[in-house]
């Protein structure tokens, strides 16, 4: 039934590799042929290039043999232009063709960036606010101080002061390279002019302390402690008082909301002496802007803010919580009324009192280029005044909100930056009188900004500190920090106008 055969084999022949040989296809890869040609060079001659070794002595003096000018005749043609040349560049000297014209040489940067976001989680767990801050004599250090200014209870709690170096490769926006323990609030600071390392602060319970930042351990270097002489009330502005006559002793000044305002002098025990000290009294301000106290007659006015004129080192503007500024002089010898206590008398320095803010003013600040100061308030207003008329030069509703601290920018003369309830303001008069020039949000939380500075070594950089215990450095377009062609002429004309 089942037997063995052999068939023969069946033959398919492939019509695909027929139809690829007919197409000349490669079949061992899937790239196209490769095809190359030839191209002419683009240069038809050659040519040799010079080396740099030294050259043999005779390609030298034919060199020199090329070279040598026909001064004779250059002589005859300088002699011969001279008169054309010379009556072209007065035309051009006297021409006013390249008005407002500005030369940049830096390329132009048209934003204000955020460049650090600085805070001390350990305050912010407190719910600390930032008071003030400072740049070092570098510029390269900014320190702040934590305290309270939404409240006016006696504040014992601890603070702190902590500073960044923003030059540092290491840097830690939330890690302070130093933080200080102070037993009170602290409401102001100040780097000493000179020296990077001193920073004075004023606090809360009056008292002025200078901490030295090259000591870790021990900062504490000076210190006003609590005597008949110190301030009663709250310390709101420290500044550093120039070196004038060769004065090797530091000097400090202070305000306060008690309404004196002393000058203190550093003694080799560590303690800071009183020297001097001046006293804004009821009877220095006008009748229309007192605050309604009962027996008013003999108490102080309170000073929230101080700066010195940059055209006089004796004339100084002070802002009052009655809302009106006063300019006063250092050199005033008129008494204020007897107070007790004090082991230096007090004199009264308030010479002219300027038109009034609708409510206390809380921040003043003297125009380096000019006899000008600004002012603002809890009124939300900025005004523009001139040293020698009551009324202002111009009153500009900047915020719904106070205004905490305005600051004249360093260099430029029409630039100016104020501190809102609602962030900063960066203010351009020489674009606009009405409103500002750009508006930065310091948080999206719409925390009051209490504190600015400007940077005098670093121009583009400006710090701002808030409510929410954070310190943020802006860095300013060049808008802001290069000053135009015609800018002093400008403000200068601003100021005559608007006397006139």
């Amino acid at each position: 039934m089942f037997a063995d055969r052999t068939a023969a084999g069946a033959d398919v022949q492939s019509l695909w590799r027929s139809a690829r040989s007919a197409r000349c296809e490669a079949k061992t890869c899937q790239t196209g042929k490769i095809s190359t040609a030839e191209a002419a060079a683009q240069s038809h001659t050659a040519q040799d290039a010079a080396v740099q070794t030294e050259q043999s002595r005779d390609v030298v003096q034919d060199f020199q043999q090329e070279v040598q000018v026909d001064y004779t005749g250059l002589l005859s043609f300088l002699q011969r232009v001279e008169d054309a040349v010379i009556k072209e560049l007065n035309k051009n000297w006297k021409s006013h063709a390249f008005d407002g014209f500005e030369v940049n040489w830096t390329d132009q940067d048209e934003t204000v960036l955020c460049l650090h976001t600085l805070s001390y989680p350990e305050a912010q767990d407190k719910n600390l606010q930032v008071t003030s801050v400072s740049w070092n004599a570098t510029g390269s250090v900014i320190a702040c101080s934590y305290g309270r200014l939404d409240n006016g209870d006696w504040s014992t709690e601890k603070s702190y002061v902590c500073t960044w170096n923003l030059d540092r490769r290491g840097l830690n926006p939330q890690h302070p390279d130093l933080v200080v323990d102070v037993p009170s609030s602290v409401m102001c600071l100040a780097f000493h002019p000179s020296q990077p390392s001193l920073i004075a602060g004023g606090l809360f319970s009056g008292e002025l302390v200078v901490w030295d930042t090259s000591r870790t351990e021990d900062p504490v270097i000076w210190r006003t402690g609590m005597t008949d002489d110190t301030h009663t009330d709250p310390v709101y502005q420290v500044n550093w008082l120039p070196d004038t006559k060769h004065r090797k002793p530091a000097r400090l000044l202070s305000v306060a909301t008690d309404g004196k305002i002393l000058v203190w002098r550093e003694e080799r025990d560590g303690r800071l002496a009183l020297a001097e000290g001046f006293a804004i009294m009821a009877q220095q301000v006008p009748r229309s802007t007192r605050l309604k106290k009962a027996a008013w007659g003999e108490a102080a006015v309170g000073v929230t803010s101080l700066s010195f004129s940059h055209f006089d080192a004796d004339v100084f503007v002070v802002g009052v919580e009655s809302g009106c500024s006063l300019r006063c002089s250092a050199l005033a010898q008129a008494a204020a009324l007897p107070r007790p206590g004090g082991s230096v008398p007090l004199r009264a320095p308030a010479e002219f009192a300027f038109s009034p803010h609708a409510g206390p003013v809380y921040s003043v600040s003297c125009s380096p280029f000019h006899n000008l100061f600004l002012s603002c308030g809890t009124d939300g207003q900025v005004h523009l005044h001139s040293m020698l008329q009551t009324q202002p030069l111009f009153a500009l509703q900047l915020s719904k909100k106070y205004l905490f601290c305005v600051r004249w920018s360093p260099v430029r003369p029409l630039v100016f930056a104020a501190a809102s309830g609602e962030g900063v303001h960066l203010f351009d008069l020489a674009r606009s009188k009405q409103k500002p020039t750009v508006s930065l949000k310091q948080s999206t939380s719409d925390c009051p900004v209490y504190c600015l500075e400007f940077n005098t070594k670093h121009t583009r950089l400006l710090a701002a500190g808030d409510a929410a215990g954070t310190v943020k450095v802006w860095q300013l377009s060049s808008d802001f920090t290069e000053q135009g062609p015609r800018e002093m002429s400008h403000l200068e004309q601003l100021a005559s106008e608007i006397m006139d």
